[in-house]
């Protein structure tokens, strides 16, 4: 019987399809996968420390550049740790912007998990399609603080400036454009016969893998568990809004896909109910120019378009924080990509990493 002689296939860190710079050391027998090890640090920028040494307020520019495509969600995870450490109110019209802008995040996010997956399975049409519509959104950031992807617009207390009338009329156009923009997908994606068996019964993570993984975000709940921090701390005015946490039953590839599809759905229903409900009042709360938040600790979680995003903060009584620690979902989650490849044949590890959906800035952090 023959033998055959295993080796080592490094991808990246300039592939292609490793969505950043991130090195994949996969082990193989043939074209079956023995073992794929992620090598990070490529992207290290030291952002934890850097922003020990800036006061609170210049540290909200840091976190756009983590998960660099969700901006908004960054910037409010950080910002209601600061709240929770100072005790800050935000007034109630400035919760429902905020949500707003972080639900078009999530959207304009899954778009590049769309584009992305499509284009590493050979269909760039997916890509162009997908961030055609993404565009509709970063034009939406544009119209409400002149930025389109680091946007530094929510800030401590509440958001950098009132919502204008044209950014309201913009979003609802959107937001009634997205049952045909899923459509299209429909059409073009889900229903494709080569895109579902690519994706059907490949990398499959059973709940109990998922939980031992410490994964979040789409990730988990493709394997079926409905952990959504939206949902567990009904934090901001998550609690009084109605949508649904999308689960899957697999916990494959297919999966992973089909429930940021339907979150897609759910979060255009958020956004719909706070453009109903939107009340008058203050954009931002009292803030002192100064802020020195007492001497303690706090941890805040929110729900990033990845999953469980979260800001530890130590004060000192100083203006500056006196220790940053963040947990990044994109770094969790990629802790299951050697699990996820192994018994799958080399073409499915670009699948296996495109379905977890990383983004490089904030593993590296």
């Amino acid at each position: 019987m023959a033998q055959t002689e295993k080796f080592v296939l490094n991808m990246g860190p300039q592939h292609p399809s490793t969505h950043g710079v991130l090195q994949v050391q996969v082990e193989l027998d043939g074209e079956n996968i023995v073992g794929a090890k992620p090598v990070m640090g490529y992207l290290h920028r030291g952002i934890e420390k850097l922003m020990e040494s800036r006061t609170y307020q210049q540290c909200v520019p840091f976190t756009d550049r983590l998960d660099y495509v969700s901006a908004m969600n960054n910037n409010l995870g950080f910002c209601m740790a600061v709240e929770k450490l100072a005790g800050i109110e935000v007034p109630e019209r400035a919760w429902y912007i905020r949500t707003i802008c972080c639900e078009l995040n999530r959207i304009a996010s899954h778009h590049v998990f769309i584009g992305s997956l499509t284009n590493d399975l050979g269909s760039a049409t997916g890509m162009i399609y997908a961030f055609r519509d993404r565009e509709k959104i970063l034009d939406l950031f544009n119209i409400i603080c002149g930025a389109r992807m680091t946007c530094h617009y929510i800030r401590i207390g509440g958001v950098a400036a009132d919502a204008q009338a044209e950014f309201f009329q913009k979003t609802e156009e959107f937001i009634n454009y997205v049952p045909e923009m899923l459509d299209e997908y429909d059409r073009l994606f889900t229903g494709n016969e080569i895109f579902q068996r690519r994706m059907q019964g490949t990398s499959v993570i059973s709940k109990d893998d998922a939980l031992r993984f410490g994964m979040s975000g789409p990730n988990i709940r493709a394997s079926g568990i409905p952990y959504d921090i939206r949902k567990l701390d009904r934090y901001g005015i998550y609690g009084r809004l109605d949508f649904e946490v999308p689960v899957g039953e697999t916990g494959d590839n297919w999966d992973r896909y089909l429930i940021r599809i339907r979150e897609i759905e759910e979060s255009a229903k958020i956004i719909r109910q706070c453009l109903d409900n939107m009340p008058e009042g203050a954009f931002k709360g009292k803030v002192p120019k100064v802020l020195k938040p007492p001497k303690g600790d706090a941890y805040q979680r929110v729900e990033n378009t990845r999953g469980e995003l979260g800001f530890y903060i130590v004060s000192d009584g100083t203006t500056k924080p006196y220790r940053v620690h963040i947990r990044r979902p994109s770094f969790i989650n990629l802790q299951a990509l050697d699990h996820m490849c192994r018994g799958m044949v080399l073409a499915d590890a670009v699948t296996a990493f495109a379905t977890i959906d990383p983004l490089m800035g904030e593993v590296d952090c």
